[in-house]
């Protein structure tokens, strides 16, 4: 009756009661945080309170990704990598070739290898970041697993530099009893009837997002992203640096999946 004139749940009555003087210890916690964080001084400084407490229940650790939160706040080690903006390369030239429908409908998850790909590409800048300082990565990614199939690193996007890991992609699938769809932006790379003509001869759908709307293309975005703030977030002054740890960061990705799928 009280509750009601108060108006106060009773579920908030119990809680306050049950939880009252309730104290936390969180010294074990704190110290496997700070362990974690120190493991690799360029990539785990970077991990956000949701991976610092994926990575805490891999240690045995029963905590809540608030009681994290709580606690990297504390001690300010939250990261704020990922609030950086930065200017996106855009493909798009306009209508030179032909626009393939949306066939994917942001529908990512599959439950069928290489059912579908997606690709796209995003340009790193070194130097004096001018236009003529630039170079420009492509990765070709199945949608089942996560993994990097193919990639390509050049200091132009051509539709030569395009085609390359699609076609590597391609060739390395299995023989499979369904088609596969490839998705991409409508970039002019992907609007070229060399890249169509590719598609077809291994019997794939060619998808496309819609006009202006990343996230069309959201696995691709997230993935360029990550990997800018976690990996590239340094300043590179000339090509050959920026290019071997384009290469190397990649090559490190694909490597980093092979060893997850290898633990049971």
């Amino acid at each position: 009756m009280i509750l009601k004139v108060i108006k106060i749940p009773r579920s908030t009555y119990y809680y306050t009661r049950n939880h009252e003087g309730r104290k936390f210890n969180d010294d074990q916690v704190i110290q496997a945080i700070d362990e974690i964080r120190q493991q690799d001084l360029k990539y785990t400084k970077k991990y956000g309170y949701r991976r610092i407490t994926s990575a805490l229940h891999d240690l045995g650790f029963q905590t809540n990704h608030k009681r994290v939160l709580r606690i990297m706040q504390e001690h300010a080690w939250i990261c704020h990598a990922f609030n950086r903006q930065t200017r996106k390369y855009n493909s798009y030239k306009g209508l030179v070739g032909r626009i393939a429908p949306n066939r994917l409908k942001r529908r990512f998850k599959t439950d069928r290898p290489y059912q579908k790909l997606v690709a796209d590409v995003s340009e790193f800048r070194y130097g004096s970041m001018g236009t003529n300082e630039r170079v420009y990565l492509e990765p070709v990614l199945n949608l089942f697993s996560g993994e990097i199939l193919a990639f390509n690193i050049s200091e132009h996007p051509t539709v030569e530099f395009a085609i390359k890991p699609l076609k590597e992609a391609l060739e390395g699938l299995p023989a499979l009893n369904y088609r596969t769809t490839v998705h991409t932006d409508q970039g002019f790379q992907y609007q070229h009837r060399q890249w169509r003509t590719l598609l077809k001869e291994h019997h794939a759908f060619q998808s496309m997002s819609r006009k202006a709307t990343c996230l069309d293309n959201a696995v691709m975005e997230s993935f360029f992203h990550i990997m800018k703030a976690e990996m590239m977030d340094e300043h590179f002054e000339n090509k050959g640096s920026i290019i071997s740890v384009v290469g190397k960061t990649t090559v490190e990705i694909i490597e980093l999946f092979e060893c997850t799928q290898k633990v049971p």
